[in-house]
């Protein structure tokens, strides 16, 4: 196992380090500096020194130093959430195919418009300024998040269900699958405790159900998070 993927957008790292792990060649890119070293600390620190091809500062719409087909494989895990402007997104996922072999697949995160108003409904204190109708509405129209505390995760963009598979799509994608990166039901490691404690195999058979049911599209809109699955075209 020695293919080259690209984490575009790797932060620091959490994504990188596993696929090293598992053999493969990896180079993570990020525009944050900071978040970049934490990349490099988290290889150092990982059990068997994990180590990268390469971990750079880069901008997702801007992968000038790599050539064309440069990775057998690619992830944009979090780029596609923190890019506002419609000309931003477009050019990120340009440049993650131009940087991609023929025949490569793709990875990319987004967040769901449809999942982010529900939130901000159920919970308005937490996210200024969607915490008057007016704020929420004007984030259902634009898709736009802006948060109003200093220190909160700010600079958002949620796209509408519906677009985001005639998105990847239209920029030359051709669609593996959509799927829902968060467990349905809000099943986290803690709430699943209570079907690991009946024993293993019951557990493991709803780990499996998890996953059929992530790729129901009747749950996508209530997912947090979607992973867009697609490939380069062949030539």
């Amino acid at each position: 196992m020695n293919g080259r993927i690209l984490d575009n957008g790797g932060g620091p790292g959490k994504y990188a380090a596993a696929l090293a792990q598992a053999g493969y060649r990896v180079t993570l890119t990020d525009l944050s500096a900071r978040l970049v070293e934490e990349a490099r600390a988290r290889m150092a620190a990982t059990e068997g020194n994990v180590r990268l091809e390469a971990c750079r500062v880069a901008d997702a719409q801007d992968l000038i130093m790599f050539e064309d087909g440069s990775f057998d494989a690619a992830l944009m895990m979090g780029p596609m959430y923190h890019l506002q402007q419609e000309a931003q997104r477009e050019k990120a996922a340009l440049e993650l195919r131009r940087v991609t072999k023929p025949g490569g697949v793709v990875f990319v995160a987004f967040m769901t418009r449809e999942k982010q108003a529900s939130m901000y409904l159920l919970d308005p204190a937490s996210w200024p300024p969607c915490d008057t109708h007016d704020g929420i509405r004007a984030f259902l129209d634009t898709g736009v998040f802006n948060h109003r505390d200093e220190g909160r995760f700010t600079g958002a963009y949620a796209f509408p269900l519906a677009e985001i598979v005639p998105f990847m799509e239209r920029l030359g994608y051709e669609t593996i699958k959509l799927i829902a990166a968060d467990s349905i039901g809000g099943m986290t490691s803690d709430r699943l405790g209570a079907w690991r404690a009946r024993g293993e195999a019951e557990y493991g058979r709803i780990v499996e159900l998890l996953a059929e049911l992530a790729e129901n599209t009747a749950f996508l809109g209530s997912a947090p998070h979607l992973l867009y699955v697609g490939k380069v075209p062949d030539r």
